[in-house]
């Protein structure tokens, strides 16, 4: 090998990380033994001067010769020392100054000796002016050595070397600066294992671990990265990787599996704890890269999405400036899509962490169900897997509580109870946008017409086989939208929109999240997007049903635009349905008008139903499944006098029970007719409409 190619090598490869220090100290003992004999001779010369006060001006070193035979420094070349002055240029001399700023951190013995030869019992560190008396013949050699100090200098410039000034003298030279050597290089130089005290509080070292199975990428796209970052490696080129997903957990996995190939740490590092000191961001990047590099680690930063956010945008910059320093392999960690750049990040490899698909999420059930000696019926197991798209982790976190859960409360079937485990994993970001219902209706409680009850069905049916038609049967490949479910409810207040979502819910074992859209919507220009996708962001993987609630809030014809603030609610509407295709879950909007909403916008639904008033049999169906089983009903109620007599919705049926139930627990303790009819007047009255005695015939007389 060529010197120009074993000089490229070296400069990009450290040596190998050690934990014992070698009998020549990594290298260092002939530059010490250097340092030794250089304040020798400085002692000495001080000790035979007899009035060193009349040689102001002088140094003492020239004037007793002592640089006429100096004693060679023969560096080991594989020593983490040489790889240091051929990467960054040092030379002869800089190597000098950086031995005597080392010292003290070896020996303290080396403090009393720095005091010594400054003629300050507190000067303990060495000064500017001490390294040049130490290393210089005269004062011209003095003055052109100041070179070695300013900041364009190797050791300054590289911020391996720190001038630090006494901050008790308000006016200070150049020479009475101490020279404090970088902790990092500190640690390089003596090959001593841990992180950056610097960087604990964003980073952690994460030791090489093999776990038994990769379920978050497919084979083969394993084994080609694995190959592709061997291969790099061990060229010592620097590469970028993007792992873009919301699976934080399975793109950390995957990257200690990575790391475990190579035999090397990982370096992980949290950018949204990193940006949080905003002052010191800069410092502790540089730090964070040269600390991969100079240790030989594989780098991780998380939560890259937050560098995109507008009031960090002078931050992006510099990260952008930094990256194109980059000598080694680093993983970039984020959610959102990489935006290319011109500069910092050329020849990026997104890699996606899409959510496993179901055969390796109903895989990972089985394996803990076995391991906590739970078993289930090969259909419920398809159920699980095919429904909750959960990571292996959060399976195991969904099978470990299910079964605590299951030994505390001895109640619940063991599917049922898995269910709720697993809804336990996911969907907690949607709690700060919505509000979650708990579904606790069923077919049995809701009263619809057969055909609303068929298309209520058929979604839960889709919803069911979704796996099997999209994923087994290819259709997934066939589109690019539309791989959810989404659904409009139309029809007055009180028909049972809300009841249906509920009974979805419940049968399909869901979570389901009611977000009102009246107040999502905002007067503001581009508002009412930022809220909706906050929303989504939130879903992505939550497993749950969304209804957005007062959709007439938002849809308006597009035949009627009158003004700008008209057009730009269809781009709302628009928007909305958007982000509903590309949710891949269940997606319901309701609506009290459906006449509101523009026809092109149908289109993009896959179901519509209508809930119309109920009619007198479906009144006479809910008022007889109103009433709970323990509640004490007189014999007289005249459930077909309600029924003929009011057409009104489920809902204010509900309300009318309920208020007829607190009225007879006050007087009596049974619920009468008398009770119904004082409940049916207040309704009537906070509906703002009249009851008229005739509508109570034969009842007139209660009240």
């Amino acid at each position: 090998m060529d010197s120009t190619a074993e000089a490229a090598q070296i400069f990009t490869n450290p040596p190998s990380q050690k934990v014992e220090i070698s009998a020549d100290l990594n290298g260092l003992q002939p530059l010490l033994q250097r340092l030794d004999w250089l304040i020798q001779q400085a002692i000495s010369t001080l000790q035979t001067q007899d009035k060193a006060e009349e040689q102001l001006g002088v140094s003492w070193l020239q004037e007793t010769g002592t640089f006429s035979e100096q004693i060679s420094t023969q560096i080991r070349s594989d020593s983490p020392l040489a790889w240091l002055q051929r990467t960054f240029g040092l030379s002869d001399f800089d190597l000098d100054i950086l031995a005597i700023a080392l010292a003290p951190e070896l020996d303290r013995h080396y403090e009393k000796v720095y005091a010594y030869l400054q003629d300050d019992l507190s000067g303990k560190r060495p000064t500017v002016d001490m390294a040049l008396n130490l290393l210089c013949a005269g004062i011209v050699e003095k003055l052109s050595r100041r070179q070695h100090f300013t900041t364009s200098a190797p050791l300054m410039g590289d911020r391996l070397l720190y001038l630090c000034s006494d901050p008790h003298q308000q006016q200070v030279t150049l020479l009475t600066h101490h020279l404090i050597l970088d902790p990092q290089v500190v640690r390089f130089l003596l090959q001593q294992p841990g992180l950056d005290s610097r960087l604990t509080a964003c980073c952690q070292l994460l030791e090489s671990t093999l776990f038994s199975k990769n379920l978050y990428l497919k084979a083969d796209v394993q084994a080609a990265l694995e190959a592709l970052l061997m291969e790099d490696w061990q060229k010592q080129q620097p590469l970028l990787l993007y792992f873009q997903g919301t699976d934080s957990t399975g793109k950390r996995r995957t990257a200690q599996i990575l790391a475990k190939s190579l035999e090397v740490s990982l370096l992980v590092a949290d950018l949204a704890r990193m940006i949080e000191d905003k002052a010191n961001f800069e410092e502790k990047l540089q730090l964070l890269w040269r600390e991969a590099w100079f240790f030989n680690r594989l780098l991780y930063l998380d939560n890259f999405d937050v560098l995109y956010l507008q009031e960090n945008q002078l931050f992006y910059q510099f990260f952008l400036r930094e990256l194109e320093k980059n000598r080694r392999i680093t993983i970039l960690s984020g959610v959102q899509t990489w935006i290319p750049t011109a500069t910092g990040a050329t020849g990026l490899i997104t890699i996606p962490f899409a959510m496993l698909e179901s055969s390796y999420r109903r895989d990972c059930w089985r394996t803990h169900l076995q391991a906590a000696g739970i078993t289930l019926e090969d259909g419920e197991l398809d159920i699980l897997g095919d429904r909750f798209l959960l990571t292996p982790d959060q399976i195991a976190n969904a099978v470990t509580t299910a079964y605590h859960n299951a030994r505390w409360q001895q109640t619940g079937s063991t599917f049922v109870n898995l269910c709720s485990a697993a809804r336990t994993q996911s969907g907690h970001d949607l709690a700060t946008f919505t509000r979650k219902i708990e579904p606790k209706y069923t077919w049995d409680d809701i009263v619809l017409h057969p055909n609303q009850i068929t298309q209520l069905q058929d979604i839960c049916k889709e919803a069911e086989y979704r796996d099997l038609v999209h994923q087994k049967w290819g259709f997934a490949d066939k589109l690019s939208l539309g791989k959810g479910l989404n659904v409009l409810f139309s029809g007055s207040p009180g028909t049972g929109k809300t009841m249906a979502a509920e009974v979805i819910a419940h049968q399909l074992q869901l979570d389901l999240y009611k977000i009102d859209l009246s107040q999502i919507v905002s007067k503001y220009i581009g508002e009412t997007e930022k809220n909706l996708n906050r929303i989504f962001t939130a879903a992505t993987n939550s497993n749950a049903i969304l209804l957005f609630d007062e959709a007439d809030a938002l849809f308006g014809k597009r035949s009627e635009v009158q003004d700008a603030r008209d057009r730009y609610a269809n781009i709302e509407v628009g928007y909305l349905l958007q982000k509903m295709e590309e949710y891949e879950g269940i997606a319901i909007l309701t609506t009290n008008l459906r006449i509101n909403m523009d026809e092109a916008f149908e289109r993009r639904l896959r179901f519509i139903i209508e809930f119309p008033l109920p009619d007198a049999k479906n009144r006479h169906l809910i008022w007889q499944g109103i009433f709970p089983k323990n509640a004490p009903c007189s014999p007289n109620i005249d459930l077909e006098f309600l029924t003929q007599n009011f057409e009104i919705t489920g809902a204010n049926i509900r309300n009318i029970a309920l208020t007829a139930a607190f009225l007879a627990a006050d007087s009596g303790g049974v619920i009468e007719m008398v009770h119904l009819i004082r409940a049916m007047r207040r309704e009537y009255q906070k509906m703002g409409q009249i009851l008229r005695d005739k509508d109570l015939g034969q009842y007139v007389d209660l009240r």
